[in-house]
């Protein structure tokens, strides 16, 4: 089977239909994460994918968050219905264009100037007002971050909006990406993810990821048909075997590293791979530690570097261990190797990318332009690669 997923017939916009066979928490017990490993089957369709690649995963919306939406709004949910925001051809019934085409959450400003032209409460109508005024945009913004769209139809029910009017202010229901775990030479009819389920609580209410929650709770291993599709990425190991990597990768990061080793094992690469990986404790929280070590073992890993923030009273974080080993890290970029970010975009990437800034000026002698123009060129030469969200 070909791995140019460029030649797959399957898009977003005309995604194939797999199936999950396998769906697993990877943390031990006493953990206070859910990072679940996820197999993907789409062994009767022509899916294609590289290392390097992410999956894009339909999911559909809480079927419990749907009909309380439909109770607050007094809905049956066979209401026909033609939202702005997906452009149907023909209205379609309520209840299926909220399970699965619009976001339950996101509402916007939009959406209080409606419920406070409807409301008919004068304490309600008085409160949303007050959101509206011109010197409450930060108390307002702070208000819709922590509702989801039925916090709203609870909080101002004499607000009463038909279907129609709900629905014109909702966004579509957009597919989540994942980095792909698993290299096409090792899986070619399989995918494997890497997913931290989330679970959080605002204005006193249980959240979830829409599709994390689908992929752990709601998906039945071997029957649920999920609409699927690769998303193509010019993040993926160095064609040339014999070049060096060095990958970062905490938390689910770590997705894509699983997917390079193997595809480098496979193709008999002979370059060195250094993995930096990072999560809260070694106990209940190494993710694929048994590869990792096995590995090693053999000689396919080169270095294995990891940082266990919560295992200390004093936290640390993968960019520590990169300043530890500063000089090695230095020698390595040095002689051609490739340098592999992948993660959380506000904070880890940013501080991985402030550590490599500060290597190449202390062990490169640089002054600190001469730092930033270096980690261009590496940039600009695809020796430095991010996969970040």
């Amino acid at each position: 089977m070909s791995t140019n997923a460029k030649d797959s017939p399957y898009t977003k916009d005309n995604p194939c239909s797999a199936v999950i066979t396998d769906n697993y928490v990877l943390n031990r017990q006493g953990s206070a994460k859910e990072t679940r490993h996820i197999v993907v089957d789409f062994s009767k369709q022509d899916l294609r994918y590289k290392a390097g690649d992410s999956l894009g995963v339909f999911a559909t919306n809480r079927p419990e968050e749907v009909e309380e939406i439909l109770r607050c709004l007094g809905a049956t949910g066979e209401e026909l219905v033609a939202p702005p925001a997906l452009k149907l051809p023909a209205p379609q019934a309520l209840r299926d264009v909220l399970f699965s085409k619009l976001a339950l959450a996101g509402p916007t400003r939009k959406m209080i100037e409606t419920m406070a032209a409807k409301a008919t409460a004068p304490d309600q109508k008085a409160r949303l007002s007050q959101l509206l005024e011109p010197d409450s945009k930060e108390a307002l913004a702070a208000f819709l971050a922590e509702r989801h769209f039925v916090d709203l139809l609870i909080e101002f029910s004499s607000a009463r909006l038909t279907a129609q009017e709900f629905v014109d202010h909702q966004r579509r229901l957009m597919p989540r990406l994942y980095s792909i775990a698993s290299s096409p030479r090792v899986h070619p009819t399989e995918i494997h993810l890497t997913v931290a389920a989330v679970r959080y609580e605002t204005n006193g209410r249980d959240r979830v990821g829409v599709c994390s929650s689908f992929l752990a709770d709601r998906v039945r291993l071997r029957e649920t048909s999920i609409p699927v599709f690769v998303s193509n990425s010019h993040f993926g190991p160095p064609e040339d075997g014999s070049k060096d990597c060095i990958m970062i990768g905490p938390g689910t990061g770590i997705a894509p590293f699983r997917a390079f080793l193997q595809d480098r094992v496979e193709t008999g690469a002979t370059g060195r791979n250094w993995l930096f990986f990072g999560d809260q404790k070694c106990a209940t929280d190494f993710l694929y530690e048994a590869e990792w070590r096995a590995y090693l073992e053999r000689g396919q890993l080169t270095r294995l570097d990891t940082a266990f923030s919560r295992d200390q009273p004093e936290k640390i974080y993968v960019q520590d261990r990169m300043r530890e080993s500063a000089g090695e890290l230095w020698q390595w970029l040095q002689g051609g190797a490739y340098f592999f970010v992948c993660g959380d975009a506000k904070r880890m990437a940013k501080d991985v990318d402030q550590a490599l800034h500060e290597i190449a000026a202390s062990e490169g002698g640089m002054p600190p332009a001469s730092a930033v123009d270096f980690v261009k060129q590496l940039k600009k030469d695809r020796r430095y690669q991010r996969d970040v969200y």
